[in-house]
């Protein structure tokens, strides 16, 4: 018997809202840290399901945030219920708050922490929380302010580097914390833990990046749909950074909310790997690794730093 489900619970997002939720039989969710490549994936999911780079809707609509606080969930669900296409449902909720139900596949994308820490940097520089707190307020209210903000909003950090830092070096609950290294080793252990169920599928943004037509056809086998091999080429090619930089406005998350985002564009940012190493002066490597070998067992921290090659490893 699986135990009963953790509570993920913060400003944004609330893991309680899949309370109930009614899967069915061929749903696919899409289960992600912030900035390990969820908007990647949800991309090449809507790429598999419909097999054309000419999406019917923005992809925000398309595939829903469970989540998320800022909509209400009345809406969101009858929403999901009239989709007449296989469904592909983002969340940012490990595993281990999510209702597991072995007709869904589950899917994971992993990324080398450190690149998500200075992702995530961009991101919230990014958000407008003025939008976002009105957004909440009209969805879901904010009487609960004081207790998921209990520590108050957190410092600005003028130095980009010593954000860095403060990402990885802190210590809240995963529960209800900002994200952080501590929080992404997590999510992705819980997913790594339950990576042989047949309906759990783990993917990782460098291997994305390495072999994207690879990784697409492999979605697409996992999801057990049959590719048109004539239109593989053109949808590859829309999976790709710069063609998905270009629709911002249509792919990036809830660009339904006007003014979500300080500047739609911005957060297709860079999307390459390594931009960490600027932030790295002599000895931190050591400094980072001692903080991961805290958080995380080895095969996780391994996986998570390279993908692929650690999951083919005895």
């Amino acid at each position: 018997m699986r135990p009963a489900l953790r509570r993920y619970r913060t400003l944004v997002f609330d893991s309680q809202r899949w309370e109930g939720f009614e899967f069915r039989d061929d749903d696919i969710v899409i289960s992600t840290p912030p900035k390990c490549g969820t908007t990647w994936m949800q991309m090449l999911c809507a790429l598999v399901v419909f097999q054309t780079p000419h999406l019917p809707g923005r992809l925000t609509e398309l595939s829903p945030w469970v989540d998320i606080q800022t909509e209400d969930l009345g809406e969101l669900k009858k929403t999901l219920e009239g989709q007449q296409h296989r469904r592909f449902i983002k969340s940012h909720t490990p595993l281990d708050g999510l209702p597991f139900d072995e007709r869904v596949t589950y899917i994971c994308v992993g990324r080398d922490p450190r690149d998500v820490g200075v992702s995530w940097d961009n991101h919230f520089e990014n958000m407008n929380l003025s939008v976002l707190l009105g957004a909440r307020a009209a969805a879901v209210g904010i009487d609960d302010l004081e207790e998921v903000m209990a520590d108050g909003p957190p410092p600005y950090i003028e130095d980009p580097r010593e954000r860095f830092w403060n990402w990885t070096n802190a210590d809240g609950p995963v529960e209800s914390s900002l994200p952080s290294l501590k929080s992404t080793l997590q999510h992705l252990s819980t997913f790594w833990e339950a990576r042989n169920q047949p309906n759990v599928e783990l993917f990782h943004y460098a291997d994305l990046q390495a072999d994207l037509e690879g990784e697409f056809r492999r979605l697409a086998g996992a999801l057990n749909i049959e590719l048109d091999e004539a239109k593989v080429p053109e949808l590859v090619g829309a999976a790709r950074f710069d063609s998905m930089s270009q629709r911002a406005s249509e792919l990036a998350p809830q660009v339904k909310v006007e003014g979500f985002w300080n500047d739609d564009n911005r957060f297709f940012n860079v999307g390459g790997s390594g931009q960490w190493e600027k932030f790295f002066a002599p000895g931190d490597v050591e400094r980072y690794e001692k903080r991961v070998q805290e958080l995380a067992a080895p095969d996780v921290a391994a996986w998570a730093h390279t993908g692929k090659q650690a999951l083919e490893t005895p």
